[in-house]
């Protein structure tokens, strides 16, 4: 490589810093530049990991050591930074979602298309050891016919969680509630392990906290492989409990809770003799402060994965299509919870 990759970080709140981490981390990269519309959210980040910081994005896109940016702005305002950063030349590694509707992630996908840059999503749950193995195990068809397949996200936020900034809880600019911001890394995780949805039948409320937006949903999935699911998602439980992941099929059991294997039957144990409960380090985000215990190798390990794409010049292994997926199951939830109605996918 002749030179380091360049990166900035748009959008200095909460997930930002595990953005730093992960890129100072990695060999042959560098954090060249922070951006936030506040500036003293700006500032703030900027001194504590050694960088230049600004409000201004112009002066960002503009930088020429700058190649890659990092999104981690609130939900809605994706669109437009990525669409504007893309026409600059620079890859995109956006946090989730890609955007809150269908349309804004084609826009976003399109402009990193035409403008030759590559485009990644975060949903860094598929890169713990964990959600690898179970993958693997579907593929190699260890389940037989898998005949159930369910998430369960079942957090809690208060409502000061909410009142703490007034995007939070909002359709325009969160896109959604306890689906959209909490559970969709599940639910990416799910449609990853699972394959195409079909259909969804769901109920969607708002039972506890004072928001425009749901906080409980659940949803009954018909997949396209014959396997049915449901999907549980809530930011109403007292204390919160770890998301979790359950596939049971004809041939075995495996459950995921926060990445880390809890369960792991099998009819026929693998020649290799490595069936066992495999532990690694639980990432909870169930109770009121989501981040205490996460840490950021995940991100390490997704970003890794963007930059050795743009060098050998491949697809991300969570491309803009990939990243969109979890985002039209989440809108189909939606869309059946206030219709009241079975809802197919692709039909939205």
């Amino acid at each position: 490589m002749s030179k380091e990759l360049g990166f900035a970080i748009i959008g200095c709140g909460v997930i930002s810093p595990f953005h730093a981490r992960a890129i100072q981390e990695i060999k042959g990269v560098k954090l060249v530049i922070v951006c936030d519309a506040v500036e003293k959210s700006a500032e703030k980040t900027g001194k504590e990991f050694g960088v230049k910081w600004t409000s201004n994005l112009d002066e960002v896109l503009s930088n020429s050591d700058v190649d890659i940016v990092n999104i981690c702005t609130p939900s809605g305002l994706h669109r437009d930074i990525a669409i504007k950063a893309a026409k600059a030349g620079k890859h995109l590694i956006v946090e989730k979602p890609l955007e809150i509707t269908l349309p804004k992630c084609d826009e976003i996908i399109k402009a990193a298309r035409e403008n030759k840059v590559k485009l990644a999503v975060i949903f860094s749950s598929r890169f713990k050891d964990g959600a690898q193995k179970l993958k693997k195990a579907i593929e190699k068809k260890r389940f037989g016919q898998i005949a159930l397949a369910d998430a369960y996200v079942k957090w809690y936020r208060p409502q000061e969680y909410y009142d703490s900034g007034a995007w939070r809880g909002t359709w325009k600019i969160d896109g959604g509630g306890a689906l959209m911001n909490q559970s969709i890394h599940t639910i990416d995780l799910l449609q990853w392990f699972m394959g195409d949805v079909e259909s969804i039948t769901a109920i969607t409320r708002t039972i506890v906290h004072k928001i425009e937006v749901e906080d409980t949903a659940c949803a009954i999935l018909q997949f396209k492989n014959g396997a049915l699911g449901v999907i549980e998602g809530s930011t109403a439980c007292f204390p919160g409990t770890d998301a979790r992941i359950a596939i049971h099929g004809e041939k075995g059991t495996a459950i995921l809770d926060e990445g880390e294997i809890s369960e792991w039957i099998f009819k026929e144990p693998e020649p290799s003799g490595k069936d066992m409960k495999q532990k690694e380090g639980t990432v909870s985000s169930g109770a009121q402060d989501p981040t205490k215990k996460m840490t950021h190798e995940a991100h390490r390990r997704q970003i890794t994965d963007t930059v050795e794409a743009i060098l050998d010049d491949r697809e991300p292994l969570v491309n803009g299509e990939e990243g969109k997926k979890a985002v039209e199951i989440i809108l189909a939830i939606y869309k059946s919870g206030k219709e009241n109605k079975k809802v197919k996918l692709g039909a939205l």
